[in-house]
């Protein structure tokens, strides 16, 4: 990202973008684009971009005259349902996100805070996301082009939150996954950051390791884990100046209609320990930001269920109940064994799970010779015996 051409929000421009919104970049090129007085490649960067945001930013999408940073960016950036998930955990007078990027968290924090400043130390980007907040009609949003860890060190004034999402790429050593080797490096700055606000908010690549967070950190509060459609998008850790009681989890899949929620304390599912049990009617297999969290023993002692081993994470019981993932009721186990498996399993096509299971989907299909899809779901896995079984279920 160069520049910030605003020869790219012309009506013309901005027409000709949103109507050749289906095209392919290899279409649009042969078509050629209709306008001498602006690069090529930055009407291209803009209708990629701007298609990216279909789903992921539909205020963006839907909102006349925005102008698009990189590919990159829109990336690297929280979904709008995400940031506003985000938000509405958090309330007060004023927020200070210290890596603002393309401005969608902050955007989403002016919802709830009467003050909202936006550090970017990319100028070309700083002025992208001052230029659509306008466009969104949001004036309480002070956007700073400076170094967030900078901003912090040197102001004087004290913030509600302090919001940051530090960078999890390196020129150094590439893609990282440490805090210490984010940028900026969190741990380092906490201190810093205490010294402007009792709360601060970190958000993390859902790849962070729990533990590896929590002894880089301290005064973690809470950790909140964020699902969208069972697919892990953020890590959450809520630090609090001198707080020293014990970390809660708060896990969330965000769906279309509804938020799924497991909470617990870590001290609960180290002091806690899971019955275990032959496969039952029902199988229940947790949603992916319970699986993140590690909550395997609490989760089947607060709603009552059996586990089928303590490495499989799948769970059994008599009764249907309330549960915070996928419900299936087993017709059929099997042991896991081709010919009886023939035998008793005719159809052609499943939906395979492994779970606590040696061998990948993908080596399972070509063995028993399986299409994916169809009505059957056959869960792969490990009983209380170690024997290798095969759970033929129907979806509840």
């Amino acid at each position: 990202m160069n520049s910030f051409n605003k020869d790219a929000l012309s009506f013309e421009v901005q027409e000709f973008i949103k109507n050749v919104a289906n095209f392919t970049i290899s279409e649009l090129v042969l078509k050629g684009i209709p306008f001498s007085h602006i690069e090529t490649q930055t009407i291209i960067e803009q209708i990629e971009a701007r298609n990216r945001c279909k789903k992921k930013l539909k205020t963006w999408f839907n909102t006349d005259n925005i102008y698009y940073p990189n590919k990159l960016n829109i990336e690297q950036t929280s979904s709008e349902i995400t940031a506003n998930y985000k938000a509405n955990l958090i309330s007060g007078d004023s927020i200070i996100d210290l890596t603002g990027g393309f401005g969608v968290d902050c955007f989403s924090f002016s919802k709830t805070f009467k003050s909202v400043t936006h550090c970017e130390i990319n100028q070309v980007l700083s002025q992208i996301v001052k230029h659509n907040y306008k466009q969104l009609k949001v004036s309480h949003i002070t956007c700073v082009n400076q170094d967030g860890i900078e901003v912090i060190k040197t102001t004087k004034n004290s913030f509600d939150w302090i919001y940051i999402d530090p960078s999890r790429r390196s020129d150094i050593k590439g893609k990282v996954f440490l805090l210490k080797d984010c940028l900026p490096n969190v741990p380092d700055h906490l201190n810093e950051l205490f010294k402007k606000s009792t709360n601060v908010l970190i958000k993390t690549s859902p790849l962070l390791d729990i533990s590896s967070g929590l002894s880089e950190l301290k005064h973690v509060k809470t950790i909140h884990i964020v699902a969208l459609n069972n697919e892990v998008k953020e890590l959450l850790w809520h630090l609090e100046e001198n707080y020293t009681g014990e970390t809660e989890i708060k896990t969330v899949n965000l769906k279309k209609d509804k938020e799924i929620h497991f909470d617990f304390y870590l001290n609960e599912e180290s002091t806690t320990f899971a019955s275990y049990s032959e496969p039952l009617t029902y199988l229940f297999e947790p949603n992916a930001a319970i699986l993140k969290s590690g909550a395997f023993n609490i989760i089947a002692t607060k709603l009552g269920i059996t586990k089928l081993h303590q490495h499989s994470h799948l769970y059994t019981n008599d009764t249907l109940i309330n549960f915070p993932g996928r419900q299936f009721k087993i017709t059929k186990q099997l042991p896991y064994n081709k010919k009886a498996f023939k035998k008793a399993f005719k159809e052609q096509k499943a939906n395979i799970t492994t779970r606590n299971f040696p061998e990948k989907v993908d080596v399972i299909r070509k063995k028993l010779n399986l299409k994916d899809g169809g009505e059957n779901y056959l869960f792969f896995t490990t009983d209380l015996k170690n024997q290798k079984i095969v759970l033929v279920c129907e979806k509840v």
